[in-house]
C-alpha cells in the first residue's frame, strides 16, 4: 500500500546528519537527499540555506519519515513520537528481540534524554522511551508472541495539557477524512501511580489512510502540547481532495503557510498535492509556494 501520509520531522541545519544517524542505528534503513533549497529566488530568511538539502527521506523498514532541513524556529516534543514494535516472531526469537531492544536503546540515547528508563511494565516485558540528540523520541517496546503483528513504527500523539481526554475526538475526525480508516484495538489503562486519576486512560492503535498510528491520553499535566516540529504530511489526489482535508482540519489560519495547518488539537499536517515534487518543477515554483497558505495547484 501507498504510504500518503509521511511524518515530518523539523531539524535545526541537522536533517542530512540526523539522516546518517538512523541509517546507522535501525536495520534495514536508507537516508537520501530528495529536495534541495533553489540557489537563487529565496526569501531573505533562507538564503544561508541557498543549494542545501531541503527535504531527506528516511525509510526504516520500508516506512518513510521525512526530514526537513530548516532552522531554529521549531522543535520536536514528546507529545509525538515514534513507537517501535519489537515482535520476537521476526527478530529469532525472544533473547534475539531483547538484545536488538536494548542495542538501540543505547544508539538512540546518545547524547540524548531518558523519558521511561528500558525495563518491565505491566503493558510490556521490555519497555522504554528515549528522546535522541534531535529531540525525537521514541517508545521501544517488545511484543507478545500472541499480539497480532504490527509495523515496526507506528506515529503515536499524546494528547495533553489543553487537549487531554480528547484522543478519541481526534481520531474519529482524522478517520471521516481519511479513510479506509477504523480502531483496530484500544485498551484502558487504570493509573495506579502517582500522579493518580480516577478515569482509566484509553490507548488507541487506529488506521487512516490504511495506516497504523496510535493515541492516548497523558495522565500527566503537562506545560506541552503538540508542535510543528512535528507534523504529518497527507497526499491529495487533487485540489478537490486538497481543498476538503484543508477545510475540514485548519483551525488556525495565522498558522496557513506553504500548505501548513494546526488543527483544532494542536496538530500540524501538510496538505498537499501528491505530485508535490513535479509541481516544484515548473519555473518559480518555490517561489509561489512560499506566498501560499492553502497550496492552489493551478498556481503553483
Amino acid at each position: 500500500m501507498t504510504q500518503r501520509i509521511t511524518p515530518n520531522i523539523w531539524c535545526d541545519h541537522t536533517a542530512e546528519e540526523a539522516g546518517v544517524f538512523y541509517a546507522s542505528v535501525f536495520d534495514r534503513t536508507t537516508s537520501r537527499v530528495v529536495a534541495r533549497y533553489p540557489d537563487h529566488g529565496l526569501p531573505e530568511f533562507q538564503r544561508a540555506f541557498a543549494g542545501q538539502a531541503l527535504t531527506v527521506d528516511v525509510s526504516i523498514d520500508g516506512y518513510r519519515i521525512t526530514l526537513i532541513n530548516a532552522g531554529s524556529e521549531f522543535a520536536p516534543n514528546p507529545a509525538t513520537s515514534f513507537l517501535v514494535s519489537v515482535d520476537p516472531r521476526r527478530f529469532g526469537g525472544d533473547d534475539a528481540a531483547r538484545a536488538w531492544i536494548n542495542r538501540t536503546w543505547t544508539r538512540l540515547g546518545e547524547d540524548g534524554l531518558v523519558l521511561m528508563d528500558i525495563g518491565e511494565y505491566f503493558f510490556s516485558g521490555l519497555y522504554g522511551w528515549v528522546e535522541d540528540r534531535y529531540g525525537v523520541s521514541w517508545q521501544l517496546k517488545l511484543m507478545d508472541r500472541d499480539a497480532e503483528p504490527a509495523p515496526l513504527i507506528t506515529p503515536m500523539l499524546v494528547f495533553g495539557g489543553p487537549v487531554r481526554n480528547r484522543s478519541l475526538e481526534a481520531i474519529a475526525l482524522y478517520g471521516e477524512l481519511m479513510p479506509p480508516a477504523g480502531i483496530a484495538r484500544q485498551v484502558e489503562y487504570p493509573v495506579t501511580e502517582s500522579p493518580h486519576i480516577d478515569e482509566p486512560i484509553v490507548y488507541s492503535e487506529f488506521q487512516l489512510a490504511g495506516q497504523r498510528f496510535a493515541a492516548f491520553d497523558s495522565p500527566v499535566d503537562r506545560d506541552f502540547t503538540f508542535t510543528p516540529g512535528f507534523s504529518l504530511q497527507v497526499d491529495c489526489d487533487g485540489q478537490d481532495e486538497l481543498d476538503r482535508i484543508w477545510d475540514a482540519l485548519s483551525a488556525v489560519p495565522e498558522a496557513e503557510q506553504c500548505g501548513w495547518l494546526v488543527d483544532r488539537f494542536g496538530v500540524s499536517w501538510q496538505v498537499v498535492p501528491a505530485n508535490l515534487g513535479e509541481l516544484m518543477q515548473r519555473p518559480n515554483a518555490y517561489e509561489h509556494l512560499m506566498r501560499m497558505g492553502r497550496i492552489v495547484i493551478a498556481d503553483l
